[in-house]
């Protein structure tokens, strides 16, 4: 075998060995969602504590992916990459074990550190292993990897539960995890920068307080409602975000640079994962829980059903490339988020009495149109801003993408327990705490009507959220192009 065809061959396994790593992290975020239930009954735990399953996994992703990205040019990106699987793999084996829903919080919390280790240094292996047209093919499947990890991750997580129970939801990710360190290891190349910057710690802090305050006093709301304590962690989240914000201005070299939010395009791009999360990632937690809460569906046809939305995402982001041959990436992409907006409208007036044929129908909708921007804002990312501050552009647009999912999903949960709480009142129903429907099945069925308004009215709110970032997204990407 000759040298080039060695290179080549080593090309193809090291991306395989960052895909699949990039399969894991989104599965393990998806899957775990729909394991939910499933641990609220065995072994059991608090509304507030299963909510952080998810939450602290997401969080922790989200806050650190820019200091792993500082870390992985400082130490090696392999290295990195290497670490954050290793850890991740071994969490995800360790959760059989594991005696309680606090214990699984503090895994999922250290799971997103190794998730945020991994997606940063793998990126940056392949940015430096590959240039030109070989290295916008090797990102784009990576990002369609994290995409079809994410819209798979119910599908699985509904088969394995229905034959192996939560625990075996887990174990599956340590398998993609397996063979990215088999690949990772011997075909990676290793490389660092001569000259890193150094890690902003002040800044890494202040993010992460401010994000984790946030989300923090979210999940309370829902939980408990508005307190003492709820006032107070919004008061510190905002007290902490003032202090970043002051921090990154004052940094030589800060680890958010806040100049580039004075493009208009670079503001336009994070809208779009603003946007996904709202009108597609959240209704990958909401769905299977209204199949099994309110249709009464089991797990493994819950996740048989998920595939009207989940394929999609297949295809259409492939698509969308080929569209922007006519048509410019923001316009493709504002045409697929009014697709997914009009398949929430529909969604939301259809019942557990009414065709199933029509809920399968508004599903195929969302999930063609949230594929449209997802197969077009990775690039996009970096193509609206100046070639030598892509490496930054691409780890904020990461970090809003990640921590956007946490706190769409805390957002969700908040905004769902005050609308059952409204119908409970303009019903005349004893009130019964509205977080843990997220979770499972009410305790009294008499509820489901009440809940089902509810769920719908949120269906609602989804939609208008996607058309409102539809608005921004064609004033700061597709209305100067007309100009």
């Amino acid at each position: 075998m000759s040298s080039l065809t060695l290179a080549a061959h080593s090309s193809r396994w090291s991306i395989v060995a960052v895909c699949s790593a990039a399969l894991m992290l989104p599965l393990s975020f998806s899957a775990g969602v729909i394991a939910t239930p499933a641990i609220a009954v065995n072994p059991g735990g608090s509304p507030l504590a299963l909510s952080w399953i998810t939450n602290a996994f997401l969080l922790s992703f989200g806050s650190l992916l820019m200091a792993a990205g500082t870390l992985a040019d400082r130490y090696g990106r392999k290295r990195l990459f290497m670490t954050g699987v290793s850890l991740f793999t071994l969490l995800s084996l360790l959760t059989p074990w594991l005696p309680s829903v606090v214990w699984l919080d503090a895994v999922r919390a250290l799971q997103g550190a190794a998730a945020a280790a991994a997606l940063a240094g793998g990126s940056a292996a392949l940015a430096n292993a590959f240039e030109g047209h070989a290295r916008a093919r090797a990102f784009s499947l990576l990002g369609t990897s994290f995409g079809v990890g994410l819209a798979a991750g119910p599908v699985i997580a509904g088969m394995l539960l229905a034959f192996s129970g939560w625990h075996s939801v887990f174990l599956c990710c340590a398998l993609f995890g397996l063979l990215a360190l088999l690949t990772g290891q011997r075909y990676l190349p290793e490389s660092r920068n001569d000259d890193p910057r150094p890690l902003d710690w002040p800044g890494m802090i202040g993010f992460s307080l401010a994000l984790t305050l946030f989300t923090w006093a979210l999940l309370q709301l829902a939980a408990s409602g508005s307190s003492t304590l709820t006032s107070l962690l919004l008061a510190g989240s905002l007290l902490a975000f003032v202090l970043f914000v002051v921090i990154e201005l004052r940094s030589a070299q800060p680890m958010l640079d806040l100049s580039l939010f004075r493009y208009g395009r670079f503001i336009g791009v994070q809208l779009l994962p603003v946007a996904t999360c709202y009108c597609f990632v959240v209704l990958l937690v909401l769905l299977p829980l209204r199949f099994m809460g309110f249709y009464g569906f089991d797990a493994f046809t819950t996740g048989l059903l998920m595939l009207a939305i989940s394929l999609p995402m297949l295809v259409v982001p492939g698509l969308a490339v080929s569209l922007t041959r006519r048509y410019s990436p923001g316009a493709v992409s504002c045409a697929g988020l009014l697709l997914a907006a009009a398949g929430i409208v529909l969604l939301s007036q259809v019942t557990p009495q009414s065709s199933l044929f029509l809920t399968l129908l508004a599903m195929v909708l969302i999930g063609s149109g949230s594929g449209l921007p997802w197969g077009l804002m990775d690039n996009l990312s970096v193509s609206v801003v100046p070639p030598q501050r892509a490496g930054m552009a691409t780890g904020i647009f990461s970090t809003v993408r990640v921590a956007g999912e946490g706190v769409a999903l805390a957002t969700v949960s908040s905004l769902f327990s005050l609308l059952v709480t409204r119908q409970m009142n303009l019903a005349n129903t004893a009130p019964e705490p509205a977080s843990g429907f997220l979770n499972g099945l009410p305790s009294n069925p008499q509820l489901i009507p009440i809940i089902e308004t509810a769920f719908n009215q949120l269906l609602l709110a989804l939609a208008a959220v996607t058309l409102l970032c539809t608005c921004g997204i064609w004033l700061c990407l597709v209305r100067p192009e007309n100009r």
